[in-house]
Protein backbone atom coordinates (compact mmCIF):
# COMPACT_ATOMS: atom_id res chain seq x y z
CA UNK A 1 0.00 0.00 0.00
CA UNK A 2 1.09 3.50 -0.99
CA UNK A 3 1.90 5.44 2.05
CA UNK A 4 1.79 9.41 2.76
CA UNK A 5 4.76 10.67 2.59
CA UNK A 6 5.04 13.81 4.74
CA UNK A 7 6.97 17.22 3.79
CA UNK A 8 7.77 20.41 6.04
CA UNK A 9 5.90 21.15 8.89
CA UNK A 10 3.63 17.64 8.65
CA UNK A 11 2.32 18.64 5.24
CA UNK A 12 1.26 15.84 2.54
CA UNK A 13 4.34 15.62 -0.20
CA UNK A 14 2.80 17.09 -3.67
CA UNK A 15 2.61 13.03 -4.84
CA UNK A 16 1.04 11.91 -1.27
CA UNK A 17 -2.12 9.95 -1.60
CA UNK A 18 -3.96 8.42 2.04
CA UNK A 19 -2.43 5.76 3.20
CA UNK A 20 -4.53 2.40 2.44
CA UNK A 21 -5.51 4.06 -1.15
CA UNK A 22 -3.81 3.62 -4.87
CA UNK A 23 -3.51 5.25 -8.07
CA UNK A 24 -5.09 2.39 -10.78
CA UNK A 25 -3.57 2.63 -14.45
CA UNK A 26 -4.43 2.12 -17.40
CA UNK A 27 -3.81 -1.16 -18.39
CA UNK A 28 -4.85 -2.51 -14.93
CA UNK A 29 -8.10 -0.22 -15.47
CA UNK A 30 -8.98 -2.07 -18.48
CA UNK A 31 -8.44 -5.61 -16.83
CA UNK A 32 -10.63 -4.80 -13.75
CA UNK A 33 -13.65 -3.14 -16.89
CA UNK A 34 -12.91 -6.56 -18.23
CA UNK A 35 -13.34 -9.12 -15.14
CA UNK A 36 -15.98 -6.77 -14.06
CA UNK A 37 -17.94 -6.95 -17.36
CA UNK A 38 -17.96 -10.67 -17.26
CA UNK A 39 -19.31 -10.99 -13.66
CA UNK A 40 -22.19 -8.50 -14.65
CA UNK A 41 -23.39 -10.25 -17.65
CA UNK A 42 -23.05 -13.75 -15.32
CA UNK A 43 -25.57 -11.65 -12.57
CA UNK A 44 -27.71 -10.24 -15.36
CA UNK A 45 -28.42 -13.36 -16.67
CA UNK A 46 -29.27 -14.74 -13.63
CA UNK A 47 -32.36 -12.30 -12.92
CA UNK A 48 -30.23 -9.77 -11.20
CA UNK A 49 -30.62 -5.88 -12.04
CA UNK A 50 -27.75 -3.43 -11.53
CA UNK A 51 -28.18 -0.77 -9.00
CA UNK A 52 -26.32 2.30 -7.90
CA UNK A 53 -26.33 4.35 -4.75
CA UNK A 54 -24.71 7.30 -3.43
CA UNK A 55 -21.30 7.31 -1.75
CA UNK A 56 -22.31 9.30 0.44
CA UNK A 57 -25.37 8.65 3.14
CA UNK A 58 -26.93 9.84 6.19
CA UNK A 59 -24.67 8.82 8.98
CA UNK A 60 -27.98 8.08 11.02
CA UNK A 61 -29.25 5.55 8.00
CA UNK A 62 -26.02 3.10 7.91
CA UNK A 63 -25.81 3.18 11.96
CA UNK A 64 -29.63 1.65 11.73
CA UNK A 65 -28.43 -1.02 9.76
CA UNK A 66 -24.93 -1.62 11.81
CA UNK A 67 -25.88 -2.20 15.17
CA UNK A 68 -23.25 -4.48 15.89
CA UNK A 69 -20.80 -3.97 13.44
CA UNK A 70 -17.12 -3.01 13.25
CA UNK A 71 -15.16 -0.41 11.40
CA UNK A 72 -15.34 3.18 11.83
CA UNK A 73 -16.68 5.44 8.92
CA UNK A 74 -15.69 8.28 7.25
CA UNK A 75 -17.59 11.14 7.84
CA UNK A 76 -18.91 15.25 6.85
CA UNK A 77 -20.74 17.39 7.24
CA UNK A 78 -23.71 19.06 4.61
CA UNK A 79 -24.68 22.62 4.58
CA UNK A 80 -27.17 22.49 6.86
CA UNK A 81 -24.56 20.44 9.61
CA UNK A 82 -26.64 16.84 9.23
CA UNK A 83 -23.54 14.30 9.78
CA UNK A 84 -22.87 12.27 6.35
CA UNK A 85 -20.62 9.08 6.10
CA UNK A 86 -19.25 7.01 3.40
CA UNK A 87 -20.69 3.86 2.68
CA UNK A 88 -18.43 1.13 3.99
CA UNK A 89 -20.56 -1.60 1.89
CA UNK A 90 -23.34 -1.84 -0.24
CA UNK A 91 -25.66 -3.98 1.87
CA UNK A 92 -27.13 -1.24 3.90
CA UNK A 93 -27.91 1.25 1.48
CA UNK A 94 -29.57 -1.78 -0.76
CA UNK A 95 -31.35 -2.64 2.04
CA UNK A 96 -32.47 1.06 1.99
CA UNK A 97 -33.87 1.11 -1.06
CA UNK A 98 -35.99 -1.95 -0.66
CA UNK A 99 -37.60 -0.62 2.16
CA UNK A 100 -38.19 2.97 0.00
CA UNK A 101 -38.32 1.88 -3.28
CA UNK A 102 -39.48 -1.02 -3.47
CA UNK A 103 -41.72 -1.21 -0.51
CA UNK A 104 -45.17 -2.84 -2.72
CA UNK A 105 -42.73 -5.06 -5.02
CA UNK A 106 -43.44 -9.15 -4.64
CA UNK A 107 -40.45 -10.62 -3.63
CA UNK A 108 -37.80 -12.17 -4.73
CA UNK A 109 -36.12 -9.06 -5.32
CA UNK A 110 -32.68 -9.61 -7.37
CA UNK A 111 -29.65 -7.10 -7.45
CA UNK A 112 -25.92 -6.74 -8.22
CA UNK A 113 -23.65 -3.58 -7.73
CA UNK A 114 -20.21 -2.67 -9.19
CA UNK A 115 -19.13 0.02 -6.79
CA UNK A 116 -16.35 1.58 -4.35
CA UNK A 117 -16.41 1.24 -0.37
CA UNK A 118 -14.92 3.12 2.03
CA UNK A 119 -13.83 1.39 5.81
CA UNK A 120 -11.05 3.51 8.51
CA UNK A 121 -8.11 1.81 9.26
CA UNK A 122 -5.24 2.38 11.96
CA UNK A 123 -2.45 4.23 9.95
CA UNK A 124 0.19 1.17 9.82
CA UNK A 125 -1.75 -1.76 9.69
CA UNK A 126 -1.84 -1.83 5.69
CA UNK A 127 -4.85 -2.42 5.41
CA UNK A 128 -6.64 -0.65 1.92
CA UNK A 129 -9.60 1.99 2.96
CA UNK A 130 -10.93 1.85 -0.79
CA UNK A 131 -12.48 -1.08 -2.09
CA UNK A 132 -13.92 -1.53 -5.61
CA UNK A 133 -16.50 -4.21 -4.59
CA UNK A 134 -18.65 -6.33 -7.15
CA UNK A 135 -21.42 -7.91 -5.44
CA UNK A 136 -24.98 -9.84 -5.28
CA UNK A 137 -28.23 -9.10 -2.84
CA UNK A 138 -31.25 -11.82 -3.49
CA UNK A 139 -34.29 -10.23 -1.37
CA UNK A 140 -37.23 -12.63 -0.31
CA UNK A 141 -35.95 -16.08 -0.56
CA UNK A 142 -35.89 -17.81 2.74
CA UNK A 143 -33.12 -20.45 4.26
CA UNK A 144 -30.80 -22.75 2.47
CA UNK A 145 -31.93 -21.93 -1.54
CA UNK A 146 -31.61 -18.73 -1.25
CA UNK A 147 -28.47 -19.28 0.32
CA UNK A 148 -27.52 -21.87 -2.64
CA UNK A 149 -28.51 -19.46 -5.28
CA UNK A 150 -26.08 -16.74 -3.84
CA UNK A 151 -22.79 -19.89 -3.84
CA UNK A 152 -23.64 -21.08 -7.13
CA UNK A 153 -24.02 -17.65 -8.78
CA UNK A 154 -20.83 -16.23 -6.67
CA UNK A 155 -18.66 -18.99 -8.18
CA UNK A 156 -20.17 -18.99 -11.86
CA UNK A 157 -19.27 -15.54 -11.67
CA UNK A 158 -15.47 -15.73 -10.76
CA UNK A 159 -15.49 -19.03 -13.19
CA UNK A 160 -16.62 -16.38 -15.80
CA UNK A 161 -13.76 -14.03 -15.40
CA UNK A 162 -11.21 -16.59 -15.67
CA UNK A 163 -10.62 -18.02 -12.53
CA UNK A 164 -10.77 -21.74 -11.98
CA UNK A 165 -9.13 -22.77 -8.39
CA UNK A 166 -11.69 -20.58 -6.51
CA UNK A 167 -13.49 -22.14 -3.27
CA UNK A 168 -16.44 -20.58 -1.20
CA UNK A 169 -16.07 -21.20 2.69
CA UNK A 170 -19.24 -21.63 4.49
CA UNK A 171 -20.07 -21.33 8.09
CA UNK A 172 -22.99 -20.83 9.83
CA UNK A 173 -23.08 -17.28 11.81
CA UNK A 174 -25.29 -18.57 14.43
CA UNK A 175 -23.68 -22.13 14.97
CA UNK A 176 -21.17 -21.22 18.12
CA UNK A 177 -23.89 -18.30 19.51
CA UNK A 178 -25.90 -20.91 19.72
CA UNK A 179 -23.57 -23.28 21.18
CA UNK A 180 -22.10 -20.43 23.85
CA UNK A 181 -26.02 -20.44 25.22
CA UNK A 182 -26.81 -24.63 25.04
CA UNK A 183 -23.63 -24.34 27.48
CA UNK A 184 -24.64 -22.13 29.33
CA UNK A 185 -21.31 -19.98 29.02
CA UNK A 186 -22.14 -16.10 30.42
CA UNK A 187 -23.40 -13.64 28.62
CA UNK A 188 -20.22 -11.14 29.11
CA UNK A 189 -17.96 -13.97 27.71
CA UNK A 190 -19.96 -14.48 24.22
CA UNK A 191 -18.45 -11.19 22.54
CA UNK A 192 -14.20 -11.87 23.41
CA UNK A 193 -15.10 -15.66 21.92
CA UNK A 194 -16.85 -14.33 18.85
CA UNK A 195 -14.03 -11.72 18.28
CA UNK A 196 -11.09 -14.23 18.50
CA UNK A 197 -13.36 -16.59 15.86
CA UNK A 198 -13.50 -13.68 13.40
CA UNK A 199 -10.15 -13.10 13.98
CA UNK A 200 -9.21 -16.76 13.42
CA UNK A 201 -7.48 -16.41 16.18
CA UNK A 202 -7.55 -19.71 17.74
CA UNK A 203 -5.26 -19.64 20.26
CA UNK A 204 -6.72 -16.71 22.01
CA UNK A 205 -9.64 -18.59 21.67
CA UNK A 206 -8.43 -21.73 23.62
CA UNK A 207 -7.00 -19.61 26.40
CA UNK A 208 -10.78 -17.60 27.08
CA UNK A 209 -11.99 -20.83 27.33
CA UNK A 210 -9.61 -22.60 29.29
CA UNK A 211 -11.34 -22.22 32.99
CA UNK A 212 -14.73 -23.66 31.44
CA UNK A 213 -15.79 -27.03 31.55
CA UNK A 214 -16.58 -27.81 27.82
CA UNK A 215 -13.28 -26.40 26.95
CA UNK A 216 -12.68 -29.25 23.84
CA UNK A 217 -15.69 -28.64 22.34
CA UNK A 218 -15.70 -24.84 22.43
CA UNK A 219 -12.40 -25.19 20.89
CA UNK A 220 -13.38 -28.20 18.79
CA UNK A 221 -15.79 -26.99 17.01
CA UNK A 222 -14.05 -24.06 15.28
CA UNK A 223 -11.71 -26.40 13.79
CA UNK A 224 -14.39 -28.86 12.19
CA UNK A 225 -13.64 -28.34 8.07
CA UNK A 226 -14.41 -29.68 5.00
CA UNK A 227 -17.41 -31.73 3.07
CA UNK A 228 -20.90 -33.14 4.96
CA UNK A 229 -18.66 -35.39 7.27
CA UNK A 230 -18.15 -32.49 9.65
CA UNK A 231 -21.96 -31.30 9.49
CA UNK A 232 -23.00 -33.51 12.33
CA UNK A 233 -23.82 -29.82 14.53
CA UNK A 234 -25.24 -28.09 11.94
CA UNK A 235 -28.38 -29.19 10.58
CA UNK A 236 -28.87 -25.90 8.29
CA UNK A 237 -25.72 -26.69 6.38
CA UNK A 238 -26.82 -30.36 5.63
CA UNK A 239 -29.71 -28.78 3.91
CA UNK A 240 -27.50 -26.37 1.64
CA UNK A 241 -24.97 -29.09 1.21
CA UNK A 242 -27.90 -31.35 -0.45
CA UNK A 243 -28.63 -28.69 -2.74
CA UNK A 244 -25.47 -27.78 -3.58
CA UNK A 245 -24.96 -31.16 -4.64
CA UNK A 246 -28.46 -31.21 -6.69
CA UNK A 247 -26.68 -27.82 -8.21
CA UNK A 248 -23.68 -29.66 -9.30
CA UNK A 249 -21.42 -27.36 -6.92
CA UNK A 250 -21.04 -29.35 -3.79
CA UNK A 251 -16.83 -29.84 -4.79
CA UNK A 252 -16.68 -26.20 -5.15
CA UNK A 253 -17.67 -25.60 -1.12
CA UNK A 254 -15.49 -26.30 1.91
CA UNK A 255 -17.59 -26.22 5.20
CA UNK A 256 -16.03 -24.15 7.96
CA UNK A 257 -17.25 -24.51 11.17
CA UNK A 258 -15.79 -21.80 12.73
CA UNK A 259 -16.33 -19.15 10.26
CA UNK A 260 -17.82 -15.73 11.98
CA UNK A 261 -18.10 -12.58 9.43
CA UNK A 262 -17.25 -9.36 11.10
CA UNK A 263 -20.21 -7.89 10.20
CA UNK A 264 -22.70 -7.90 13.11
CA UNK A 265 -25.98 -8.26 10.83
CA UNK A 266 -25.25 -11.67 9.88
CA UNK A 267 -28.19 -14.60 11.22
CA UNK A 268 -27.29 -17.54 9.38
CA UNK A 269 -25.06 -19.23 6.61
CA UNK A 270 -22.08 -17.23 5.75
CA UNK A 271 -19.54 -16.99 3.25
CA UNK A 272 -15.95 -16.48 2.58
CA UNK A 273 -14.07 -16.79 -1.40
CA UNK A 274 -10.60 -18.25 -1.55
CA UNK A 275 -8.06 -18.90 -3.85
CA UNK A 276 -5.37 -21.07 -3.06
CA UNK A 277 -3.22 -19.22 -5.66
CA UNK A 278 -2.96 -16.42 -3.42
CA UNK A 279 -3.56 -16.29 0.30
CA UNK A 280 -6.13 -13.70 1.29
CA UNK A 281 -9.60 -13.99 0.72
CA UNK A 282 -11.69 -12.75 -1.97
CA UNK A 283 -15.01 -11.63 -0.33
CA UNK A 284 -17.66 -12.68 1.74
CA UNK A 285 -21.09 -12.08 2.77
CA UNK A 286 -23.84 -13.96 4.36
CA UNK A 287 -27.82 -14.52 5.23
CA UNK A 288 -28.88 -11.50 7.49
CA UNK A 289 -32.86 -11.96 8.08
CA UNK A 290 -33.08 -9.08 9.95
CA UNK A 291 -31.70 -6.29 8.43
CA UNK A 292 -34.23 -5.29 5.92
CA UNK A 293 -36.52 -4.77 8.21
CA UNK A 294 -34.86 -1.70 10.14
CA UNK A 295 -35.22 -0.40 6.95
CA UNK A 296 -39.51 -0.67 7.30
CA UNK A 297 -39.59 -4.02 5.10
CA UNK A 298 -39.04 -7.05 6.57
CA UNK A 299 -37.52 -9.80 4.28
CA UNK A 300 -35.13 -12.71 4.93
CA UNK A 301 -31.95 -11.65 2.40
CA UNK A 302 -28.60 -13.02 1.55
CA UNK A 303 -25.93 -11.83 0.00
CA UNK A 304 -21.74 -11.94 -1.33
CA UNK A 305 -19.40 -8.97 -1.50
CA UNK A 306 -16.42 -9.70 -3.42
CA UNK A 307 -12.93 -7.24 -4.51
CA UNK A 308 -12.26 -6.84 -7.69
CA UNK A 309 -8.87 -6.00 -7.42
CA UNK A 310 -8.22 -9.16 -4.98
CA UNK A 311 -10.03 -10.73 -7.82
CA UNK A 312 -7.72 -9.71 -10.34
CA UNK A 313 -4.98 -10.25 -8.30
CA UNK A 314 -5.77 -13.96 -7.87
CA UNK A 315 -5.99 -14.36 -11.86
CA UNK A 316 -2.50 -13.11 -12.64
CA UNK A 317 -1.38 -15.84 -9.87
CA UNK A 318 -3.50 -18.50 -11.56
CA UNK A 319 -2.14 -17.67 -15.04
CA UNK A 320 1.59 -17.54 -13.45
CA UNK A 321 0.96 -21.24 -11.77
CA UNK A 322 -0.28 -22.28 -15.65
Amino acid sequence: MNRASRSGAGQPAPSAIPPGTRDVLPDEMRELRAIASRMRATFEDAGYGEVHTPALEYEEVLRRGEEHAAGARYRTFDEQGEVLALRSDMTIPIARVVGTRYADSEPPLRFCYFAHAWRAVERGVGEPREFLQGGLELIGEEGPEGDAEVVALTIAALDAAGLRRHRVGVGDASLYRTLLRDLDVPQDRHMPLLECLSRRDLVGLDRLVEDLPDRELLVGLPEMRGGAEVLEHAEGLRALHRILERRGVEDRVIFDLGLVRELGYYTGAVFEVYDPAVGFALGGGGRYDELLGRYGRPLPACGVALDLQRVHLAQAAEEALR
